[in-house]
């Protein structure tokens, strides 16, 4: 089996996976997929919406059923609830839709808004409505720095699998990265609360 084809078999549930539990990365890697003719852009920004609207709704349920509890026994999250808490208080519509663009806290804020007690529906709505604007945005981005690559290196199909390659190892890096960290992160929590 050739790479064309384990992509063309895997790389929407890869994307699904993916933007379930993280997102930007691997979304500008099939919007250039995308470009590149192995992947379908409209299936592209679809299957991220609906993995990170899934995703983003699980966390919202487990911090609206675990809430503040769960969170007071993680010390290294408190800055970053701190913000989001802050922002919420602040800015709860804004912070909804585009809380998918703050780096930092990302991860933790459906978590936190689902601590914050806010009516599930409207969560629902706002969630679907950014979790669109993020997949249609980020998923054109990656698509866009196909054509951006392709006018630096005139024909790009002679690269493309060498930089598809590079982009795959650069996007597993830092998900394994963000990995070791949390888990870095909940054996410190977990060795504090000892």
């Amino acid at each position: 089996m050739d790479l064309h084809q384990l992509i063309i078999d895997y790389g929407y549930w890869a994307l699904l996976i993916g933007t379930f539990l993280e997102g930007e990365t691997i979304l500008v890697i099939a919007g250039f997929l995308a470009f590149s003719g192995y992947l379908q852009l409209p299936l592209v920004i679809l299957t991220a919406f609906l993995g990170t609207f899934a995703g983003d709704q699980s966390f919202f349920y487990l911090g609206r059923y675990k809430g503040i509890a769960f969170l007071e026994k993680r010390p290294l999250w408190h800055s970053k609830t701190d913000k989001v808490f802050d922002l919420l208080h602040r800015h709860q519509i804004k912070v909804v839709l585009g809380f998918r663009f703050l780096y930092g806290v990302r991860n933790v804020t459906p978590f936190v808004i689902g601590a914050s007690r806010m009516h599930p529906g409207k969560f629902f709505l706002l969630n679907g409505l950014g979790a669109g604007i993020w997949a249609i945005a980020v998923g054109y981005l990656g698509f866009e720095f196909g054509d951006v690559a392709e006018s630096f290196l005139g024909e790009i199909k002679h690269y493309e699998v060498h930089f598809l390659l590079g982009l795959v190892a650069v996007g597993a890096m830092l998900f394994w990265r963000s990995t070791h960290l949390a888990k870095r992160a909940r054996e410190n929590a977990a060795n504090a609360a000892d």
